[in-house]
């Protein structure tokens, strides 16, 4: 059997047992972080629009806008959805940027929600089979060279996810993963210009998830030999070098979910280091804001293209924002704790962050510091009294070795519900919280998407 037809027959034979508690705690991780993140972001730029456009355009009615309201077809249902779920970047991801479960469960979801009569396990499982295959399929910062790691990657994850819950066979659930791999694409361009394309894309994600197993129910066909071929996905973005044994290795025995890292703070993956150095070295000091004369932000070449330019406010502040290490840094500085606020255009435009980071905040690029590690970052702060303090990290919070604890899962679900802003979500807090922890035992998926139904969106 070639690892196409492998990977294909372990997604239709797959079952919930096969999953240890710590894959489907794993999977219910992505979900509170998914769902905190889509409450917070459901009216940040662009989304709004998105869904106003989805009605608009229209069609059958098949899968609900989650917050918006109203039903429209499944593809454009995943993309409003993980569009929305992108929007604050607190997601889950793995190293050099590849966002799953915000493209994968709003997939997920649409399908389930197309198909129907879809339990907790259903979706669960699901998850679990296009993240874990996304994490097989991850490749080097080396090798994406620019693209963005979620279009290349994710999508083999949302269509994964898709072809399980329509129960395709062998044959098609190969042909929805090989036209998925016509889809991959995207450009870390979108980040580094600090467009809404960044949130675009993962839309975009879900919804191709969706479409790819759709057509290949109805019998379309993509490249059979998408991974292992002349021109497959090892070779176009693996440049030859990927070892197909650790891909399909274990396949259905050892999931890899516990190499999924979850952010502390609301921004760009390069700069959570950063931003916990700055934390952490004004405490050890005993300093503020205002006693400092310099911090020298130190970061590796990837983090310097992604986020390490200097901080301007253009067409969408809060993605400048987000994937600007400086201005993450100096806003650390002056207002920790580090809020989801913080992010917001009135705050961006704070002259007293914006004069400490012309002032005071240097960026400096370390040639080496990648060698040790993708995130790796150091830091110096200097006092105006003179003392000098250092630290270095290589693994941020919320990274496999630096895990977050249960509770900052908790209290960051809670700061989305009340950074959103809408009263409904205030009076189902509870009720949303608790379900997403014991998704398992939903006897219908329908019950999760009511609790996201609102009959208006008073803030």
């Amino acid at each position: 059997m070639t690892s196409e037809q492998i990977i294909a027959r372990h997604i239709v034979d797959a079952k919930y047992s096969d999953l240890a508690p710590k894959d489907i705690e794993a999977v219910k991780k992505q979900l509170l972080a998914l769902y905190g993140a889509t409450i917070a972001g459901w009216n940040s730029e662009g989304c709004q629009a998105a869904a106003d456009l989805a009605k608009e355009i229209g069609g059958k009615e098949e899968a609900t806008l989650l917050i918006w309201n109203g039903k429209v077809p499944a593809s454009e249902a995943a993309f409003v959805n993980s569009v929305m779920g992108r929007a604050m970047d607190i997601c889950d991801h793995i190293a050099p940027g590849v966002h799953i479960g915000s493209a994968c469960i709003p997939a997920a979801l649409a399908t389930a929600e197309l198909v129907g009569g879809c339990t907790g396990e259903d979706l669960i499982l699901a998850v679990a089979i296009g993240t874990d295959l996304s994490l097989r399929l991850n490749l080097s910062e080396a090798d994406y060279d620019g693209f963005d790691p979620t279009g290349v990657n994710a999508v083999f994850a949302a269509a994964a996810a898709a072809a399980k819950l329509m129960k395709l066979n062998e044959a098609q659930t190969l042909h929805a993963l090989a036209i998925a791999f016509n889809r991959s694409g995207g450009s870390f361009q979108s980040n580094v210009d600090c467009s809404l394309s960044v949130r675009l894309n993962e839309g975009w994600v879900a919804k191709n998830g969706v479409d790819c197993a759709r057509l290949a129910s109805r019998g379309l066909t993509g490249p059979k030999n998408f991974l292992e071929g002349i021109y497959g996905y090892y070779h176009n973005f693996g440049r030859d070098h990927v070892e197909n044994e650790k891909v399909i290795n274990n396949l259905g025995k050892v999931w890899h979910m516990d190499t999924l890292s979850f952010k502390k703070y609301p921004s760009c993956g390069q700069t959570q280091g950063s931003v916990e150095l700055i934390l952490k070295l004004l405490q050890e000091s005993g300093a503020t804001w205002e006693d400092v004369d310099t911090i020298k932000v130190i970061i590796n070449p990837f983090t310097s293209k992604l986020v390490g330019k200097e901080f301007e406010i253009g067409e969408n502040p809060k993605v400048d924002a987000q994937f600007n290490v400086g201005y993450c840094v100096a806003s650390a500085a002056v207002r920790h704790p580090v809020l989801l606020k913080h992010f917001e255009p009135d705050y961006i435009n704070d002259e007293t962050v914006l004069s400490f980071l012309r002032n005071h905040v240097d960026i400096i690029v370390d040639p080496e510091a990648h060698k040790r590690g993708h995130y790796s970052s150091d830091m110096v702060l200097i006092l105006k009294d003179g003392r000098e303090y250092k630290a270095s990290i290589d693994i941020p919070p919320g990274s496999v070795g630096n895990e977050l604890a249960e509770e900052d899962f908790t209290t960051r679900f809670y700061d989305c519900v009340e950074f959103s802003g809408l009263t409904f979500f205030a009076e189902r807090a509870d009720t949303i919280f608790n379900t997403l922890k014991n998704f398992e035992k939903l006897e219908s998926i329908d019950e999760f998407i009511d609790l996201f139904k609102g009959d208006n969106l008073t803030v």
